[in-house]
């Protein structure tokens, strides 16, 4: 007999297994989240005539900027047009101490531990007027605070609950069910992540974890856990003549504590100045300074780092990108349209955005060889363009 085909393990994520999930901005006070968040709510949905929803002060859905998008709602001029959001949330200012409780603690590290990736914004700009709630401006000091604190809350968490399940363990004494040894497993994964945080000092994102491990690591939703994209946040001045001394310093240390993490320079000054412009004014704005705006960059990075991609829908009627996670089957890609999509899928009609771009027609994708028929295993690639069928004659079961 043949050797049995390895089946490949699919890795499980590490965050919140949904499609709805939310980035938040960090850092301490003074160093222009707000009027970042204000300039990204603003401009980002705004610019580009995208609708979008202010869901409550601090927290907003911005458009995800796609020219893919874009170029399908020319191509079907539909009545409706709905891109993909990403919500952003303006978390209040951290200071040194918050950990133990100091300035807003434990509230603001709550409302980190709620969202799903982070936006750390680093003041790398001297201005005398904006008072650094640390004195003097130190950008390495100021990103070490936070990635502490962000640390110590995760170290104090984890500790309580190897103290908690060490208790349970002890209780169980040796041999036991499968429910005992499940509890033991779940205890010496819960010590190991505990050790990688409060022994290596290490982000528990940077970890080597195996499926089993994330799995226990996904329930206890851990800070250190989160994607960071860290935002260097420049003077106008300095962001215009691309030349900022603290940037090669910054960049050093994101790779020698926190290796793989992005770094993204822009000027919360000039993406605030552009965002309260209309598009011809920043059309100009932008010509003359002779340099971009990175709120896309900003945001297409912040969406991406929650492992979340898109698929199209696309006719007459409306244009709509739906968001999924990365490895999602057409099935569970189709039950986020509706659940009867996935409980009566049949399969997934499937063109490539490239294909329908360089052929022009549905048609014509066809006639092609390129419109592609899908079953239940297809994982949906990014900005594929999708028709389901389905067929539902049994009412839903209930739970």
């Amino acid at each position: 007999m043949p050797p049995k085909k390895a089946v490949k393990e699919e890795k499980i994520l590490l965050g919140r297994p949904s499609n709805n999930l939310k980035i938040g901005v960090v850092g301490l006070p003074n160093v222009g989240k707000s009027t970042f968040f204000n300039a990204i709510t603003n401009s980002a949905a705004a610019a580009e005539n995208y609708p979008f929803c202010t869901i409550d002060p601090e927290e907003s859905r911005v458009a995800v900027p796609d020219a893919r998008f874009d170029w399908l709602c020319k191509h079907y001029k539909p009545a409706k047009e709905i891109p993909a959001y990403l919500t952003v949330i303006d978390i209040a200012g951290l200071v040194k101490g918050a950990a133990s409780g100091a300035g807003l603690g434990n509230a603001f590290l709550s409302h980190v531990k709620a969202v799903d990736a982070i936006y750390h914004v680093i003041r790398a700009f001297d201005e005398p007027d904006v008072i650094h709630v640390e004195g003097e401006l130190d950008p390495l000091r100021d990103v070490e605070i936070i990635r502490e604190e962000l640390r110590l809350k995760d170290e104090e968490f984890l500790q309580k609950q190897v103290a908690e399940r060490e208790r349970d363990v002890k209780r169980l004494g040796n041999g036991g069910n499968a429910a005992d040894k499940a509890k033991k497993e779940e205890y010496e994964i819960i010590n190991k992540v505990y050790k990688w945080v409060a022994e290596d000092k290490k982000d528990v994102r940077h970890g080597v974890w195996s499926n089993k491990e994330v799995d226990v690591i996904n329930t206890m939703h851990l800070i250190t856990a989160k994607p960071v994209i860290y935002l260097a946040n420049l003077s106008e001045k300095d962001y215009r003549r691309k030349k900022n001394k603290w940037l090669p310093k910054i960049k050093a240390w994101i790779d020698e504590n926190t290796p793989g993490d992005l770094m993204i320079p822009f000027s919360v000054a000039f993406e605030y100045a552009l965002s309260l412009q209309s598009p011809e004014e920043k059309e100009e704005t932008l010509k003359e300074a002779g340099v971009p705006s990175m709120l896309p960059k900003i945001i297409v990075a912040g969406y991406s780092a929650l492992q979340l991609v898109y698929y199209f829908t696309g006719g007459p009627d409306e244009v709509r990108a739906w968001t999924i996670r990365k490895h999602t089957k057409a099935p569970q890609a189709a039950g986020v349209i509706h659940t009867d999509f996935e409980r009566g899928f049949i399969m997934a009609e499937v063109m490539k955005y490239d294909d329908l771009k360089e052929a022009g027609t549905d048609a014509a994708v066809k006639a092609a060889g390129k419109y592609m028929q899908k079953g239940k295993e297809y994982v949906v690639d990014d900005g594929d363009i999708i028709y389901f069928k389905f067929n539902v004659t049994a009412p839903a079961k209930k739970k």
